[in-house]
């Protein structure tokens, strides 16, 4: 049963119950409706991407990231009060647990994403997100953090919507890694709205879903894969009040990194 967590009373329960093995079938529609769709992200990227302003990409982008939830029959659960489409301005700062996190908060609003450079070499995916405007930021190289620094400090200023994960990797669910500092920075020079947003992904039974992480050994591929057989995986976003600049002009950079953290922290229990 697909429901639009924004306006359904419909509970947590209500979708993960439906969470059995998919059939054989099943799965091979779903793998053709996901790959007809990427093939339609591809020619949209190549032949429209290249004309349209920025706001037309975004309401592309956040249309595609929907339907691609969709063919997969991922139900996300929107919690507490995410921003509308007027925000501007604005840094989404969340833990990281799967590629699907950022088709998820696209469906919700349209965001510019700081990645990891290696997303680049997905095969497609790495294309399509390229042409989403997203910042690549090599972690390997210290210096590349001053330019990434820069660059997200311009596009906020500018007025973009960014949002990154400062643990610099994904985890299973269970755990959330030290949270990176550095590109808080951008924030602060610009003045943006903070939002932090927990990410989960639960079980019927209010467990942590592992199964479906991109972490650890696990392959895009495989991690796709693991999604198929799910009936109707869940993901929850739960967004937390924004913090103002006003609240956080005493804060030096490391101070509201650790505050994000530990709001993210408390509100996923961990």
């Amino acid at each position: 049963m697909k429901v639009n967590l924004l306006t359904s009373p419909f509970t947590l329960q209500t979708i993960a119950s439906n969470n059995k093995p998919t059939s054989t079938i099943t799965r091979y529609c779903r793998v053709m409706r996901v790959l007809l769709h990427t093939l339609l992200g591809l020619f949209i990227a190549a032949t429209l991407f290249p004309f349209a302003n920025n706001a037309t990409k975004a309401v592309l982008i956040k249309w595609w990231c929907s339907k691609l939830l969709t063919a997969f029959n991922v139900n996300v659960v929107i919690e507490g009060s995410p921003p509308n489409n007027s925000m501007k301005n604005a840094i989404l700062v969340a833990n990281h647990i799967s590629w699907c996190d950022i088709h998820a908060l696209n469906h919700v609003i349209p965001l510019r994403f700081i990645a990891k450079s290696e997303i680049k070499s997905w095969p497609i995916f790495g294309y399509l997100v390229s042409k989403a405007n997203t910042l690549f930021i090599d972690r390997s190289k210290r210096q590349d953090a001053k330019r990434t620094i820069d660059i997200a400090y311009k596009s906020l200023e500018s007025g973009d919507n960014l949002c990154f994960f400062p643990e610099g990797t994904t985890t299973d669910g269970t755990e959330i890694k030290p949270f990176k500092s550095s590109l808080i920075q951008a924030a602060i020079l610009a003045k943006s709205s903070i939002w932090p947003v927990s990410i989960s992904y639960p079980n019927p039974d209010g467990s942590i879903n592992t199964a479906i992480a991109y972490a650890g050994e696990t392959t895009l591929v495989e991690s796709m894969r693991n999604m198929l057989m799910q009936h109707a995986p869940v993901i929850v976003l739960h967004f937390l009040p924004p913090i103002l600049p006003t609240e956080y002009e005493t804060m030096d950079r490391r101070t509201l990194t650790l505050h994000i953290e530990g709001l993210i922290r408390k509100q996923l229990n961990l």
